[in-house]
């Protein structure tokens, strides 16, 4: 390799001792990381009002409507490996200044775009067809965004401090995610929460036009990476880097053991403590939406410093045991920070789950697993009623058999609610008039009995201990920076130069886009099927358990590597 005098990388080879950050380093972290916020800030800003989404464009029951936004959130994370591969090669033969330009493009093109489009009541079926559409394109983005700014940092980073260097983009994800909980709430309480709900939800995406042109004049001032340079220049630049990556055993191999081994885990740990986290205050614990933002916000900023904190040791203890004991520790304690959660934020809630027993008593042939991804689908047999009330409350219940054929009760202490199998029209997507009336009695029946048991319909706010809550939302943050902080500056190390971009985008993004991604709407259709509020969790914490046996076992240590050695 080409060695330019007086660089860092002229630094290494001769063995000098790493040096303070200069002042071209602290600008090439500045720009990579602040251009990658404003992405994560567009990305986000769907989470942070999916409940909101879900009225505006998607119709039926409001706990199916929800599951059916989760699912268009998630259609931008499926896509992610996607826009890995596509960008990853462009990032590999081009370069990566230039696929920054390009990913950021197309991300504030699609967040500004969500701002305008018209909801299901104006413009119908088109407007959750144009919504998955620009998610879609959100993805695609944001799978060649990650990849290029962890590679551009680390290659400007001196050896041992990679860790530190790389963990300030690691920040990037939970100060995105902060910022659109910031402009949410100072939408909210400029406007009211009747006329946020309104129209005023579409503010935070249409200000994040102004976020695009910062972020593009900031991006056109990059140089290009100084790694990718100097490859270009010698000819000896991939010129199939998709093959070389994934077409060779010995490169293959690396990609699935950094799947399976490191990002899968990394994955449902970060999306438990940044998301599913906020959706269990918000739709299990019926904490208002200003409330449980507000606590997850301090969460995050009390949390945030701890990704350099953790990205530091790993250049001194080692990446591979930082990350695989965050996911460790999360997998044995998630189930009681949550139950804490329910203590903590909604007392009445825990006291009905405790004193106040639900069994649903139906034939089992007649209960079924109601994820009803397209929307079109009814479920009219009497159990199938029966649970759909007792999830939309936060409601935990048993099943006891009752004989074939018989109508599913509820059994609330000694009283018991009969429910009912409805009837279809003729084209099966909804209830007949009859039933719907059928229904809104038994729901107000059930409800008035889950009341009377104690199960409260919100929050009480002056209930909520709000400091302890923080402290367990701060504790599911801080095992995010224990698995993400390092491991932008693993997945770079693993790999050559040459295919770098395009071999640690894959694995990063299926783990962060498939595991991760996926796992809101995962959890909340395992809650309903169980009838448990915490039966969700058993989602991360096997996967998380999973990445820590095959990353103990397969995985090797790389801080000490030379990134320069393949070149």
């Amino acid at each position: 390799m080409a060695v330019v005098p007086g660089s860092r990388v002229d630094a290494r080879k001769v063995g000098a001792k790493s040096t303070a950050m200069t002042a071209e380093e602290r600008k090439v972290i500045f720009v990579s990381s602040l251009g990658t916020i404003f992405e994560w800030y567009d990305f986000y800003l769907y989470g942070s009002l999916a409940p909101i989404i879900a009225r505006q464009f998607f119709v039926g029951e409001p706990g199916t409507t929800f599951i059916f936004a989760l699912l268009a959130f998630a259609a931008g994370f499926i896509v992610r490996p996607f826009g890995a591969l596509l960008f990853g090669r462009l990032g590999d033969m081009i370069g990566r200044k230039y696929t920054f330009l390009i990913t950021i493009l197309i991300m504030g093109a699609a967040t500004f775009i969500v701002g305008l489009v018209p909801g299901y009541a104006s413009i119908g079926i088109a407007a959750p067809v144009i919504l998955v559409s620009l998610r879609i394109l959100q993805g695609l983005a944001l799978g060649g965004e990650y990849g290029g700014a962890a590679t551009y940092i680390a290659e400007h980073a001196p050896d041992g401090k990679r860790g530190a260097y790389t963990a300030w983009l690691q920040t990037t994800a939970t100060l995105g995610f902060f910022l659109s909980l910031m402009v949410i709430l100072a939408t909210r309480m400029a406007i009211g929460e009747e006329e946020f709900s309104a129209w005023g939800w579409r503010v935070p995406f249409l200000v994040s036009v102004l976020l695009l042109g910062v972020s593009v004049w900031i991006r056109m001032s990059m140089k290009e990476s100084p790694a990718f340079a100097r490859m270009k220049a010698g000819g000896k630049t991939s010129k199939a880097p998709l093959s070389e990556a994934f077409g060779r055993w010995r490169n293959l191999k690396l990609v699935l053991l950094a799947l399976f081994g490191l990002t899968a885990g990394q994955a449902v740990v970060w999306y438990t403590g940044q998301f599913y986290a906020l959706f269990f205050l918000i739709q299990t614990l019926k904490v208002d939406l200003a409330t449980a933002n507000i606590l997850i916000a301090i969460a995050l900023l009390l949390a945030t410093p701890f990704f350099i904190v953790f990205g530091s040791l790993s250049d001194h203890l080692g990446r591979k045991y930082i990350i695989l004991g965050g996911c460790l520790v999360a997998a044995l304690t998630y189930i009681p920070i949550f139950a804490g959660l329910t203590h903590y934020a909604n007392p009445a809630l825990e006291a009905a789950l405790s004193k106040a027993p639900v069994v649903v008593v139906a034939d089992p042939a007649s209960c079924h697993f109601q994820f009803n991804l397209t929307d079109t689908k009814r479920f009219p047999s009497s159990c199938d009623i029966a649970t759909q009330v007792l999830s939309a409350s936060s409601v935990n219940y048993s099943k006891e058999e009752a004989p074939a054929g018989s109508i599913a009760r509820i059994r609330i202490g000694d009283r018991e609610i009969a429910a009912f199998n409805a009837e279809l029209t003729p084209d099966k997507l909804n209830f007949t008039p009859e039933s719907k009336l059928r229904e809104s009695a038994f729901k107000k029946e059930a409800g008035a009995a889950i009341k009377a048991a104690g199960y409260p319909a919100k929050a009480d706010p002056d209930q909520i201990n709000k400091p302890m809550v923080v402290l367990l939302l701060f504790l599911l943050v801080l095992y995010v920076t224990m698995v993400y902080g390092p491991v932008a500056a693993m997945l770079v190390e693993m790999f050559p130069t040459r295919i770098r971009y395009t071999s640690m985008s894959l694995p990063y993004h299926i783990g962060n886009g498939w595991f991760g991604g996926l796992l809101p709407t995962t959890v909340f259709a395992l809650v309903a099927f169980k009838g448990d509020i915490y039966y969700g969790l058993w989602y991360p914490i096997v996967i998380a358990l999973l990445t820590v046996l095959i990353g103990t076992l397969f995985l090797a240590e790389t801080k000490d590597k030379d990134i320069y050695a393949s070149d």
